[in-house]
């Protein structure tokens, strides 16, 4: 009998992270819902199970390595392996004028964008490699696209944190790929998508959009891409 695919979202309490969540509930996966808030955690996943779908909820905060161990933990005794990884949770800069940005702003930034996808991923290495076709996404941003960094500058306003963030995001996917030849490793740009990070705009896309290259990218098969960076129309320059 074919085993049940397994996949964490984090960050997936609202958002894109609720709309993968339930999306890959959506094909039969047993999903576990990360997020560092409990209640909406538990709120969240329990909506979700109400509509038929496997998912459980996992308290997961990206910035402390203490809960990110735990929450591994926990998936190994409940699963024993995780065969998808979807490091969805971010932040965006917090309105501050560049020139008035200090290093701590910025350090606050990178604690969840980048070293939270590092600490995620270390931490669940071992549960990735006892999956058969493990696959990790990283959820990222055409402002961490150094050919498209000027124009997103112009079009949305300088900012320092959330584009540099992504941009190491996306190095950071080119040498886990390298790295980990065993392992489907990729960056997604969503686009811009109605969700709190963005102010629910009324130029913005519905998460059901948004979250289409995610699932995607969740989905490939042991011969599919690494190493590579997508949104819904094909391949992102780095």
């Amino acid at each position: 009998m074919t085993e049940t695919t397994t996949a964490l979202v984090t960050g997936a309490n609202k958002g894109l992270g609720r709309e993968t969540v339930r999306r890959l509930a959506g094909l039969g996966w047993r999903v576990f819902l990360a997020a560092r808030d409990t209640a909406r955690g538990e709120a969240a996943a329990a909506e979700l199970v109400e509509d038929g779908l496997a998912v459980e909820f996992v308290p997961l905060d990206v910035a402390s390595e203490d809960s990110v161990f735990a929450a591994a933990e926990a998936v190994k005794a409940r699963s024993g392996r995780l065969d998808v990884l979807v490091n969805n949770a971010g932040v965006v800069d917090s309105g501050i004028p560049v020139t008035d940005v200090r290093g701590d702003d910025v350090r606050d930034l990178f604690e969840v964008n980048v070293f939270g996808p590092v600490r995620v991923t270390h931490a669940f290495l071992p549960l990735l490699r006892a999956s058969e076709n493990p696959r990790v996404v990283m959820v990222s941003s055409s402002a961490g696209s150094v050919p498209d960094a000027i124009e997103w500058g112009k079009t949305y306003g300088p900012v320092l944190g959330y584009p540099s963030s992504k941009a190491a995001l996306n190095m950071i996917t080119t040498q886990y790929a390298i790295a980990l030849g065993d392992i489907r490793i990729n960056a997604v740009n969503p686009g811009k998508t109605a969700t709190d990070m963005t102010g629910f705009s009324a130029d913005s896309q519905p998460v059901t959009e948004g979250a289409e290259v995610i699932v995607k990218l969740a989905t490939v098969g042991p011969d599919g891409p690494t190493g590579e960076f997508f949104d819904n129309d094909g391949l992102v320059p780095w």
